[in-house]
């Protein structure tokens, strides 16, 4: 029996107002992200980034925020001032019993939005300012530095910054998808356009073989396909409620149901933290004249063992790190048993937690080796292939998983959507007669 057809997204009108909304939203995201702050020569930073490379603090944040940076535009800040405050709430949840409480309590979670949005404020504040040096400090780049510029660069970025914050929130409450996690999304898909165009270009002329480029589509391809795989991968826990005894004698059965650990419970959070501490070295080699700081960034280089090794154990540990901080497992014990749950052959409470915290910890080293496959892998396809664009491993996840969710909230939107017709046109038998709803 084959399953009906899902209608057409945009013949729904619920749907079709959202995702119209969410369209919208990013095409003002990205407007702004062309439009240059006032005094400064857009082409002189784009120069001086194409000398960087993908490899430094400058670049990976150019990466997110979709080459704005690079540009130097009012949204030059991109999401990652609201992203570094949710981080930070986060990590203070697992270590401030406080905090962790507020984060169970509906009206302590308003309070940590109110609180993240201030703390997005300031952190949007301090960059801005620090990009306002930062500019001034390169040749050429600032047509009249000095304190006014500094203020209404400041003033500029940081009133931007606030401005996606809000287009971010917008899209979560009135659009589809999660609106933080679709702006990153689209802004590497901006900034990887124009490096795929190169990319046709180096056939043109030579530069890449024919059959070289298929090899790598290939190999891309694949690639995207296991990504996809261990993204939506999960060990089921099973879980049962007890039956209960009904009236007269009858017994009802106890529901089963499991528990999904993702094996990548992580994310892509893993080799964020993991590439903003290896590309410290260079970055620092980069605005210093010490020698020593020099030859250190030399070890630390993309071709070099010492950075594989060096990139792998941090992305290991940064997996358990970041997993230990979103997952508990005495949270969700002790929830399973004020529920009446219990995982058949495990002791409610702490026996529980602790095996929950077991099958974690085994799934989530295999986790951490694919992750650490997808950070390297691009790196190494890039020296062996020489291609001008950057399949990054970072990007590749976040596409992935944006897009997987997206689409599963469109699913979910049009199901509904079917489920109410079928309530409020069809006809179900009760005891031989019909009955019309």
């Amino acid at each position: 029996m084959t399953s009906p057809s899902l209608p057409n997204p945009f013949k729904i009108p619920e749907l079709k107002e959202k995702l119209l909304f969410t369209l919208l939203c990013l095409l003002l995201y990205r407007l702004g992200a062309h439009i240059t702050v006032p005094g400064v020569d857009a082409q002189a930073t784009v120069d001086f980034f194409k000398n960087q490379g993908s490899q430094t603090l400058f670049g990976v944040y150019n990466l997110f925020v979709g080459g704005a940076l690079s540009k130097a535009t009012v949204f030059a800040l991109g999401i990652m001032p609201y992203i570094s405050a949710s981080i930070f709430f986060q990590i203070m949840g697992a270590v401030f019993p406080v905090i962790d409480r507020l984060q169970k309590e509906e009206e302590g979670r308003k309070k940590i939005t109110q609180w993240t949005r201030y703390l997005t404020i300031g952190l949007a504040t301090m960059q801005a300012y620090g990009i306002a040096l930062f500019l001034e400090s390169l040749q050429g780049a600032v047509l009249n530095p000095g304190w006014g510029f500094r203020i209404a660069t400041a003033f500029t970025m940081t009133v931007g910054g606030t401005f996606i914050m809000w287009l971010g929130e917008q899209i979560t409450e009135r659009g589809i998808g999660n609106g933080m996690s679709l702006l990153i999304f689209f802004s590497i898909i901006d900034n990887g356009l124009p490096a795929t165009l190169r990319t046709f270009e180096s056939i043109k002329v030579g530069a890449l073989s024919m059959p070289a480029f298929v090899l790598l589509l290939v190999v891309m391809v694949v690639v995207v396909w296991f990504t996809v795989a261990i993204t939506v991968a999960a060990r089921r826990i099973p879980i049962q409620i007890p039956r209960k005894v009904m009236g007269r004698g009858r017994i009802r059965e106890g529901q089963k149901s499991f528990i999904p650990l993702r094996i990548n419970s992580a994310g892509v959070m893993p080799i964020v933290f993991a590439q903003s501490i290896i590309i410290v070295p260079g970055t620092m080699a980069q605005f210093s004249n010490v020698q020593a700081l020099k030859d250190l960034s030399e070890l630390f280089q993309p071709t070099s063992w010492v950075y594989y090794v060096a990139y792998t154990l941090l992305i290991i540990f940064f997996t358990y790190f970041y997993t230990a901080i979103i997952f508990n497992p005495v949270d969700l014990s002790e929830n399973l048993k004020k529920q009446g749950g219990f995982i058949p052959g495990v002791k409610p409470g702490s026996r529980t937690a602790e095996y929950i915290d077991h099958v974690l910890s085994r799934i989530t080293l295999p986790g951490s080796i694919f992750l650490t496959a997808i950070a390297i892998m691009p790196i190494l396809l890039l020296g062996q292939f020489g291609v001008p664009f950057s399949f990054g491993g970072t990007s590749l996840l976040i596409v992935v998983g944006v897009a997987l969710d997206t689409v599963q909230q469109m699913q979910q939107h049009m199901i509904l959507r079917q489920y109410d017709g079928f309530m409020k046109t069809g006809r179900v038998r009760f005891r031989g007669k019909q009955r019309f709803m």
